[in-house]
């Protein structure tokens, strides 16, 4: 039995608008065609995720990028698993098999990325430390100013200490943050240790991505310069484990 994403690959070939298919036999037949570095033969199938190159010019097949900001209203949950009622990949029901980029907890909103680009994922993940997140959070009594001091310079949650990070206060119960790490509901947490509870928790920017005027619940393709910024942002990240980072850059340090 096939998978049943996968495709021939002369299909492949001539669904990506390279050549007709029986162009792409020829092609195949004289050893043009390669699938992950590996020579094709004809009949070969291949899956979305495969590398196909035609002359050693990748052509991307039949997946169509897809790159969606959500406004993610407040009981939706961030998994791909099906049979979990209210989960997001049913919400927004996309002809393409797309998958959220990072977690939003269920009673959180705001800003959700989901694609179906797996290398720009991992490379978002794997960066994840160096790029911000920006959120709205709401507490159920005063802000005082040393609860912004002790937000903004730490507190121990999960047998860590958080981030220094910037904290401002909107209003009497109402706060902006920027973190550049996702520790588990680490604001929830955070203010839970500081004797806060958070009412409402919206985040409203990931990097160059601004939630903007987006309703709830609704989504929208990322613009061409919101992509290319959240492709330059991460172009320094590798799509390699984190384990083999210092063995693949022969162990160099990043320069800041």
């Amino acid at each position: 039995m096939h998978h049943p994403d996968s495709v021939r690959i002369n299909k492949a070939i001539s669904e990506s608008g390279y050549c007709s298919r029986r162009q792409a036999d020829s092609l195949i037949e004289e050893g043009h065609v390669t699938i992950n570095g590996k020579v094709a033969t004809l009949g070969d199938r291949v899956m979305p995720q495969d590398e196909v190159k035609v002359k050693g010019k990748l052509i991307v097949g039949n997946e169509n990028l897809v790159y969606i900001a959500l406004n993610k209203p407040v009981g939706i949950t961030c998994t791909t698993d099906r049979r979990i009622p209210g989960n997001v990949v049913d919400f927004i029901d996309h002809k393409e098999r797309i998958f959220h980029v990072g977690r939003l907890d269920k009673p959180s909103e705001g800003l959700l990325l989901m694609t179906n680009d797996g290398d720009i994922v991992n490379k978002i993940l794997r960066a994840g430390n160096r790029h911000e997140k920006e959120y709205i959070v709401k507490v159920d009594r005063p802000i005082t100013p040393d609860f912004l001091k002790r937000m903004r310079n730490g507190v121990p949650i999960l047998d860590t200490v958080t981030k220094k990070c910037e904290v401002e206060q909107l209003s009497r119960y109402v706060f902006r943050i920027i973190l550049v790490q996702g520790l588990n509901r680490q604001i929830r947490r955070m203010c839970e240790y500081l004797g806060y509870d958070v009412q409402e928790l919206k985040r409203i920017r990931i990097m160059n991505i601004k939630l903007g005027n987006l309703k709830t619940g609704e989504w929208r393709d990322l613009s061409s310069e919101e992509l290319n910024g959240l492709k330059n942002a991460v172009a320094d990240s590798q799509n390699v484990p984190q384990a083999d980072r210092n063995r693949s850059t022969g162990g160099r340090r990043r320069r800041k």
